[in-house]
């Protein structure tokens, strides 16, 4: 549940972004699309543990946690998350062909992810490309709802895909010794911890880089040069975790940091958003 709602946070900002104002219909489809995405989400990660539950359960981290552990069984989580997706692309078509189409691609990204026999989740790179179109097509999922594509959209959602892939990096790398075990090649399991913890934060990097840059310039609301500090405070903490060792819980630390930075990055370009309502798109 905490992985669905910190997942909100993409398509919320990129419907932000789009608003004209605060409305009615506004409000209306934006509930719709808040509850369409909890519904995407929570299908996305129920067929990623069903697809993995074999694993799951040799791993020593994951194995309390998973669905066998509360009772329920294989069969029971697979039609739930068939019906998950079957109620979230009904919400989708409400908002438009559009919103159904990147919803029907997300879903699509998610099975060629987790699905065994193409299971993309082992085969490093591909597993990296996948996250980088899967967190774009996020953000614009709630953009689209609102508006046409835009230079904004683009450039935002190109920010969102790298940190979405830069998190994903830091994932296998907190979960190396688990997927190891289970032989599943993620980029830490091919690469090593390191290689992919360093990987991934040149992705936040680019990101950082991304949000900085084009509010300077007015593209993204000036309220986004709070990437600017953010960064300085993610480098610090990187740094000290390469420094002191990369173990599970350093890592699981490093990882809440970043969410907090990052919801603070969320929550400027909300407000810049709200102050940019009613005033042309650059």
């Amino acid at each position: 549940m905490d992985e669905v709602v910190a997942l909100q946070g993409a398509p919320l900002m990129g419907a932000l972004l789009a608003m004209p104002g605060l409305t009615g219909a506004t409000s209306t489809a934006l509930l719709a699309l808040i509850f369409g995405n909890g519904l995407l989400l929570a299908h996305v990660f129920m067929i990623n543990d069903w697809a993995g539950i074999e694993g799951d359960l040799r791993d020593p981290h994951r194995a309390p946690r998973t669905f066998v552990a509360r009772g329920l069984t294989r069969p029971q989580i697979g039609f739930f998350a068939v019906a998950l997706l079957a109620a979230a692309l009904a919400v989708f078509a409400g908002l438009g062909p559009a919103s159904l189409g990147v919803a029907v691609a997300i879903a699509g990204l998610s099975a060629v992810y987790s699905t065994p026999g193409i299971h993309m989740k082992g085969r490093p790179g591909f597993s990296s490309a996948l996250h980088l179109l899967g967190g774009a097509l996020h953000f614009l999922l709630g953009y689209i709802v609102f508006a046409p594509l835009s230079l904004q959209a683009v450039v935002a959602s190109s920010a969102f895909g790298l940190v979405f892939t830069a998190g994903h990096f830091t994932h296998e790398a907190r979960d190396h010794e688990g997927d190891a075990l289970n032989g599943i090649r993620t980029n830490a399991v091919a690469m090593g911890r390191r290689s992919a913890l360093i990987a991934g934060f040149f992705c936040f990097s680019a990101a950082y880089g991304l949000l900085f840059l084009f509010a300077l310039a007015g593209t993204l609301p000036r309220t986004l040069v709070i990437a600017g500090p953010c960064y300085v405070l993610h480098t610090v903490a990187f740094a000290r975790v390469l420094g002191r060792g990369l173990t599970f819980n350093r890592l699981k630390r490093l990882q809440s940091l970043y969410r907090i930075l990052f919801a603070l990055i969320g929550l400027a370009l909300a407000v810049g958003a709200v102050q940019m309502w009613g005033k042309p798109s650059p």
